[in-house]
């Protein structure tokens, strides 16, 4: 090959190596720009947003349970043996007394004879004594009569010797017979004593083996299960031709429900949440079987019992209700909720709101110390107090100058208590009497600042007492019950202010639902003109240039495509 020949060659292989070179420039400076552009665009972070609203609120508990029938009984056995005979299936209706199985009784048949031979020959051992005590009464009537005819010679002799027709001997030796005689009497009473107490023996023993054979009796019986209360068979544990052993403890043979219209539903509490459930309150609970509905019921009880499992500790709650169409069966599945606290028209934001948290952004110390002021001043309304007992409500006439759980309550009052004109009017006057009380409590330490604020609702709540019927009385105690009950947290929210950057804020809170959260803002709070309804909150941050949200400040630097 001559060099002419070989440029051809080169050149294309050189045209080759720039045209590589030209790709892998671009990709190097596209993929810098591309990390330069995140990294210029990190600082830059988007908000995500929500609006305060207003609207109704329920707080509620929520815990799943078994059904199950009120009262149901364990049908079990008392002897031992083969079943012989079953006479009731699942589901058999069963009257009470009714005969449902039969065990072998052949053994306890023989155990009744024996027993009744042991009282026969008790009783005839009864007879014999009853004989030697005749008899010994007999020997005891010789000896007595030996006794006389011995004393009669004596006398008899004793007359003659003083007359000289017989010896002194002869007296003597009657007076010898008389103390043998009287000796024999002694004896004879003696042996009638030992009869007696022979025949005493014997009964005592026809006793035993009567009990004994009346124990015999019952075991025979007791092969003959019976129903103990009307009702439905919902188990049946054996089998004919099965042995059962009643030992230490009694087998279950069957189950009877007595009556499958009244059922309950036994629902674990956790501990957190028990505090807030008690009798009488509605609940509502869905099971699996019948999907989309739900069924209504009632706390009935709950169990002061604790019952730890993984060092988890729950309460049991029962749940009673109708179950008339008979379409709930024992053993399903209970999903239940139970309403705790209901707010009509609450102020609420999204819990997300609550969750952000935003480095660098805090609260304002003034708003802080004012807020802490607005929650001891604000108390007089009812709505700033943890132990909140006094709070007034807003929708009926003339209500306090208050809003949120303040106005809440006081409307709660005049509705459930149904107060009428002039009670609510000295109802009103009351909360107003106090308010300047609750707004001395910024100037109280802190130290002695719960003590004034309790003393002060005492006096609310006797005075208010004082203006009820007996009837209202009752609803009145379990009103002041259930707001007693009632926690106050305190939280963060972010809100965006005039020059678009957000701003932190302390907020107290009331009930949630799991989804919102209501606002406890006091109208003299700094912050009210903020927390309004419509107000925006900030709910999650968005790093410019990418889809994640995220409730916390990003902690890590662009990556690469590469």
């Amino acid at each position: 090959m001559t060099r002419g020949q070989g440029r051809p060659f080169y050149n294309g292989r050189m045209k080759k190596t720039y045209l590589v070179a030209g790709v892998a420039a671009a990709v190097v400076l596209g993929a810098a720009g591309w990390w330069w552009f995140q990294r210029g665009g990190a600082d830059d972070v988007q908000y995500r947003t929500g609006k305060i609203e207003r609207g109704p609120l329920q707080a509620a508990v929520a815990a799943t349970g078994a059904v199950s029938p009120v009262t149901q009984v364990t049908v079990g056995t008392q002897v031992s043996g083969q079943i012989k005979e079953i006479l009731a299936d699942f589901n058999s209706e069963v009257k009470a007394g009714q005969l449902i199985a039969v065990i072998d009784p052949e053994t306890f048949e023989y155990r009744v004879r024996s027993a009744q031979a042991d009282v026969d020959a008790a009783r005839a051992v009864v007879m014999t004594a009853q004989a030697n005590v005749a008899a010994s009464k007999a020997q005891v009537s010789r000896a007595q009569t030996d006794l006389a005819e011995a004393r009669r010679t004596h006398e008899r002799n004793l007359m003659l010797v003083s007359k000289e027709f017989i010896a002194r001997s002869e007296a003597d030796k009657s007076n010898a017979l008389v103390n043998t005689s009287l000796e024999a009497v002694k004896a004879a009473e003696a042996q009638l004593g030992v009869t007696e107490a022979q025949v005493k023996s014997a009964q005592a023993s026809v006793a035993q083996r009567d009990a004994a054979l009346a124990q015999a009796r019952i075991d025979l019986a007791r092969t003959r299960i019976t129903s103990p209360v009307d009702g439905i068979v919902i188990k049946r544990a054996i089998e004919k031709g099965q042995t059962v052993a009643a030992s230490l403890q009694s087998p279950e043979l069957f189950i009877i429900a007595q009556n499958l219209r009244e059922m309950q539903v036994e629902a674990a509490i956790d501990e957190a949440d028990v505090g807030r459930i008690r009798g009488g309150q509605k609940a509502s609970f869905t099971v699996d079987a019948y999907p989309g509905q739900t069924f209504e019921g009632q706390i009935s009880q709950v169990r002061k019992a604790a019952t730890n499992v993984a060092n988890v500790v729950t309460y049991v709650a029962v749940v009673t209700f109708a179950n008339n169409d008979g379409r709930l069966l024992p053993g399903m599945t209970a999903n239940v909720r139970v309403v705790t606290d209901v707010r009509e028209s609450a102020l609420k934001v999204p819990n997300s709101a609550l969750r952000v948290r935003i480095t660098g952004v805090e609260p304002a110390p003034q708003a802080q110390d004012a807020t802490k002021n607005a929650a001891a001043g604000a108390a007089g309304t009812g709505a700033s107090a943890p132990n909140a007992t006094e709070k007034p409500a807003a929708a009926a006439p003339a209500a306090p100058a208050a809003g949120g759980p303040a106005t809440e309550f006081r409307n709660r009052l005049v509705k459930e208590l149904q107060l009428d004109a002039a009670q609510t009017e000295k109802v009103d006057a009351i909360y107003a009497d106090a308010r300047p009380k609750f707004m001395q409590l910024r100037d109280v330490p802190e130290a002695e600042r719960a003590k004034a604020r309790e003393r002060i609702t005492a006096d609310i709540r006797a005075r208010i007492g004082e203006l009820l019927t007996p009837e209202q009385k009752t609803r009145y105690a379990a009103l002041v019950m259930e707001a007693a009950g009632r926690t106050v947290t305190r939280g963060r929210i972010y809100v965006m202010d005039a020059s678009g950057n957000p701003k932190a804020l302390n907020v107290r809170l009331g009930i949630t639902d799991g989804t919102s959260t209501e606002l406890l803002v006091l109208p003299n709070s700094p912050d009210a003109a903020e927390l309004k309804e419509g107000a925006t909150v900030i709910t999650g941050t968005v790093s410019a240039g990418s889809a994640q949200t995220t409730t916390r400040p990003a902690t890590t630097g662009p990556r690469m495509m590469f």
